[in-house]
């Protein structure tokens, strides 16, 4: 149901007072470890790249019946999949719809096909990459799937809408952050959120990154493939919404893509050609 189209070239700057959603920040002392001088740093998407399916899709399992009433669904707004959301969990808790069965239609949730493979080999490389999430999907979401599958600890920043529950049991999806560029969703552009973090972390570190790769499948994820230079690489799932767009757009345009892109039906094949990058550093 996210059906985003994209046109993103150029972005004003982020407006003030954006909020960046830090599951395990600094503030909580439980922040992944991050030596200064890692030389690359790769991006993921988590619906259906992580995941091999939409969460958002996903959590209806849990409400009654499997489904969601005809008045509810006839609600969604395309560009506004966050307020559609936000009324889907609503809905959910007046339904009685607990913590627990939540949690639990989430973490059974399959891994898209060599996402644990891809994970294992990422921690094998501690030293090289500096691994982030950008995703349109919500923290509870996310970091239940990630601590069931026992790879929370390996990123280092996690960037998406702010999700808990309250006293009464029912879970408060937010925005992650308003913005300007004209054709993504309203509460979110991966484009703002990647450009801002590489510009922070070349500041900190007083250098670049050699290598940024981008891990994703949708159409919100072409959009900030576009801000990546010669030097890095779009992984885009192959066939899916962010494929057909680098595609339309190296065919049509190509001096305005300038990743190298790299179609993925596995996480074997994003591995495979991160070794290679390693082997010839």
């Amino acid at each position: 149901m996210k059906d985003y189209v994209f046109n993103c070239c150029f972005l004003p700057p982020p407006p003030p007072g954006e909020v960046e959603v830090e599951p395990s920040s600094r503030r909580r002392g439980n922040m992944a470890a991050a030596p200064p001088h890692k030389p690359f740093l790769i991006f993921f998407d988590f619906d259906e790249t992580i995941v091999d399916e939409s969460s958002d899709d996903v959590v209806v399992q849990a409400a009654p019946g499997q489904r969601l009433p005809a008045w509810l669904k006839d609600t969604y707004q395309p560009g506004h999949y966050n307020e559609y959301m936000q009324r889907v969990l609503a809905y959910m808790a007046e339904k009685g719809v607990t913590e627990q069965a939540i949690r639990t239609v989430i973490e059974k949730i399959p891994a898209s096909p060599g996402i644990l493979a891809l994970f294992q080999y990422l921690r094998t490389r501690p030293q090289d990459f500096e691994i982030v999430l950008v995703s349109d999907a919500n923290t509870f979401f996310i970091e239940t799937w990630l601590r069931r599958a026992g790879a929370r600890h390996q990123f280092l920043k996690i960037f998406t809408n702010p999700a808990s529950f309250n006293e009464d049991g029912r879970l408060l999806l937010g925005p992650y952050h308003a913005h300007g560029c004209p054709r993504c969703p309203e509460n979110m552009c991966k484009q703002v959120i990647v450009r801002d973090y590489l510009a922070r972390r070349t500041q900190e570190r007083g250098r670049p990154f050699q290598r940024v790769f981008y891990v994703g499948d949708g159409a919100n994820d072409f959009c900030p493939s576009l801000i990546l230079g010669p030097r890095d690489t779009a992984f885009a799932r192959q066939d899916y919404p962010m494929h057909k767009l680098i595609v339309e757009k190296v065919t049509t345009q190509p001096a305005d893509f300038k990743a190298t892109v790299v179609p993925w039906a596995s996480g074997e094949d994003v591995v495979a050609r991160l070794k290679k990058v390693v082997e010839e550093r």
